[in-house]
């Protein structure tokens, strides 16, 4: 099937028709989705399910997290009620009806209305905040209220929290505007306690407003992708009125700033960010991060808890030059306000650059950000030509050995992964690709040529996917390099997707139903040459080293239902000899570490991120409310201390990219990006062990 194809392994392709198959014909359109879809997945998925009460319970208990994740609406006696049919979704599912389905609807729509009442009421009188009391902010951790009285006892602490974050917020920025100007007038807690419970009604007032738009077809879509989840963290539905928004997601769900988004429970959640754009350059915008909440330059941010993904994706867009303020939270449960001036995409710097870093060595340096191809036959670039003419440039000035920089690397083509990692070997297998059926594909080095035979190190991190993996494995497994990562293992997607339109499935009497959406199928899964599957446990580095959130769970582990790790036979090929022990290249750069304050700060964040993640219960109390913030404060003002130049090494650009004086520019982008390869630690730290290769 991959034979004289190009394939993008991160994001589907293309858009096919499928063939009409038989299924239960009904007069509505709903059913006509569910029956089209399922018979979608049935045929095509790489590992199709058996609809059955196991298959119902696992639907149920998703839907039931995305159809309040929070704990906001739902009480227990609800949730036994649904839970009558937690083994018929099945039969729903088959037979194109949706008796659970329109129960639920019914319930949560009826509790939403009477969750108006509570806020307001809440919200009309102030706070008590010298009470010692708690309240519990993950709410995969909170039970369902036993009640209506408990519930409503649940939204006063919620909004209590919410009262409090902001007085917090407000008192912070008093002291900032007191610091640069002494006429400032300074507000009492009190007047801030009362501001900020205005502003808070406002935001649950648009809050309202928005659930209020949230129809039967939004529901039925969320649905739809609990269904598919089941499948695989990939597989998902597309409604009608989504499919014009998907080949925006191509590229992008956020057109000023350059960050691919997906709905996750109440929050939208940050997949990828892209290489040239205004995430990119501004560096603080994470894959793994939860929107919260989104402003327009210093104006009062909106909360997007439960916003549908295009109406935060309004919000987000914006003329050029202007700012856009994100709130996020962080998978350690910090919360960030990082600003972004939207702009477009630089295409130069969603390409392959190299230079070189002169300390002990001179070592070659590329930065790889994505794995580009001319997927649509223009003329466009190619990675794999592009990093090849690099390693020309950087032999041409006798560096002493390469680093190939694939930190936050998403993926992408699937041919220019097998001819780049043949830059660096004769001759030999580079990956295997296995369909549902059949043997599985073995993907060899076109050439036998090598462009490059010195040392190498790839740098990887939890944010590498897909084509960064297929080319760190391959490397390790032959043993023609080092694999350095700051986590302990890559991202973890090893599967390919296709979108299949779900209209041809129709006959032609049932026209009328149409449009019915999309359904994006995992088809193909990719093994390493030494059998096992990248999926799921990813690439583990040689080396590995501390980072702030190496002891979270991150990558393809954290979704919902992910495909299994498995392996099948290895693919013959000959191992190399390194005339290098990587366990003792591992022990010295230990050794270092252990002498380097700086990575003795990163061990520290770690731990104290997944201590943070794991204690998500807050003080109500305003005392000690403050006193934890100080304390967060002050310990991640450790982190940014890091931000400083390391000294040691020197960054030289390559003779054949010289820039020319009058191209001011491209100077300044060169110069901020010297700028921050000197602050690396992580790419310091790879140096120092190319240097132990030698």
């Amino acid at each position: 099937m991959f034979k004289n194809k190009k394939y993008l392994l991160l994001l589907p392709i293309a858009i096919i028709g499928f063939a009409s198959y038989t299924y239960i014909v009904t007069s509505e359109k709903e059913s006509a989705i569910d029956q089209a879809m399922m018979q979608n997945l049935k045929v095509l998925h790489y590992a199709p399910k058996d609809i059955n009460d196991d298959f119902s319970e696992k639907v149920f208990n998703l839907y039931l997290k995305r159809l309040d994740g929070g704990k906001k609406f739902l009480i227990q006696p609800d949730v036994d009620e649904l839970k009558k049919m937690n083994h018929s979704i099945d039969e729903d599912i088959n037979m194109g009806t949706f008796t659970f389905f329109d129960k639920s609807l019914e319930i949560i729509n009826s509790r939403i209305e009477e969750a108006k009442t509570y806020y307001t009421d809440i919200l009309s009188q102030p706070f008590d905040f010298t009470k010692d009391e708690t309240v519990e902010t993950d709410g995969e951790k909170l039970r369902f209220s036993k009640s209506k009285e408990d519930l409503k006892d649940a939204w006063r602490k919620s909004m209590k929290y919410a009262v409090l974050a902001k007085i917090s917020e407000m008192m912070d920025a008093q002291d900032k505007a007191k610091e640069k100007s002494d006429t400032v007038k300074i507000k009492s807690k009190d007047e801030l306690e009362i501001e900020a419970r205005k502003k808070t009604l406002k935001t649950y007032d648009d809050y309202f407003k928005r659930l209020k738009k949230f129809n039967r077809n939004d529901r039925l879509a969320m649905y739809f992708n609990v269904i598919t989840s089941i499948y695989d963290p990939h597989t998902e539905y597309f409604a009608p009125k989504d499919k014009a928004q998907f080949d925006a997601s191509m590229s992008g769900q956020f057109f000023g700033i350059g960050a691919q988004l997906q709905e996750k429970d109440d929050y939208i959640k940050v997949t990828n960010i892209i290489a040239g754009t205004p995430s990119y350059r501004q560096g603080q915008l994470k894959v793994g991060d939860f929107i919260i909440k989104v402003a327009q330059g210093a104006e009062e941010p909106v909360d997007v808890a439960d916003m549908p993904l295009e109406d935060v994706v309004q919000l987000i867009r914006g003329k050029k030059g202007t700012e856009v303020r994100l709130t996020v939270k962080k998978p350690d449960g910090s919360i960030m306000v990082i600003p972004i001036i939207r702009d477009i995409v630089v295409m130069e710097e969603t390409f392959a650059q190299s230079l070189i870093l002169k300390g002990k060595n001179n070592i070659g340096y590329i930065k790889l950000p994505e794995f580009y191809d001319d997927f649509n036959g223009t003329g466009g670039r190619s990675c794999s030509k592009d990093v090849k003419k690099e390693l020309e440039k950087l032999k041409s000035e006798n560096v002493d050995g390469i680093i190939l920089d694939l930190r936050n690397n998403g993926g992408g083509s699937l041919n220019d992964v097998i001819e780049m990692a043949g830059l660096f070997i004769d001759k030999g297998p580079i990956v295997q690709v296995k369909s549902r059926t059949g043997s599985p594909e073995i993907k060899d080095d076109p050439d036998p040529s090598i462009t490059y035979s010195g040392p190498f190190c790839i740098m990887v991190n939890s944010n590498s996917a897909s084509a960064s993996e297929i080319m760190a494995a391959a490397i390790q497994d032959y043993k023609r390099g080092v694999i350095v990562g700051t986590s302990p293992t890559t991202y973890g997607k090893g599967t390919v997707q296709r979108v299949y339109e779900l209209d041809p499935s129709l006959p032609p009497s049932m026209a009328s139903l149409r449009p019915l959406g999309a359904v994006k199928v995992t088809m193909q899964k990719f093994y390493r040459i030494n059998g096992g599957a990248t999926q799921l446990k990813g690439v583990t580095p040689d080396i590995i080293l501390p980072d702030p959130y190496s002891l979270l769970d991150l990558g393809e582990k954290e979704s919902d239902y992910p495909m299994a790790w498995d392996e099948i036979a290895s693919a013959k090929y000959k191992e190399l000899k390194p005339d290098y022990s990587v366990q003792k290249l591992k022990n010295k750069s230990i050794s270092r570490m252990k002498s380097n304050p700086n990575f003795a700060v990163l061990e520290e964040a770690a731990k104290r991120y997944r201590k943070q993640k794991d204690s998500s219960v807050v003080s109500l109390n305003f005392e000690k409310y403050r006193a934890e913030q100080k304390r967060f404060k002050a310990e991640s003002k450790k982190m940014e201390d890091l931000d400083k130049e390391i000294g040691g090494v020197e960054v030289v650009g390559l003779k054949a990219d010289a820039i020319a004086v009058s191209d001011t520019t491209k100077a300044n982008k060169a110069k901020e990006w010297y700028k921050a390869i000197k602050k690396d630690i992580y790419l310091n730290e790879t140096l120092n062990i190319m240097s132990d290769m030698k």
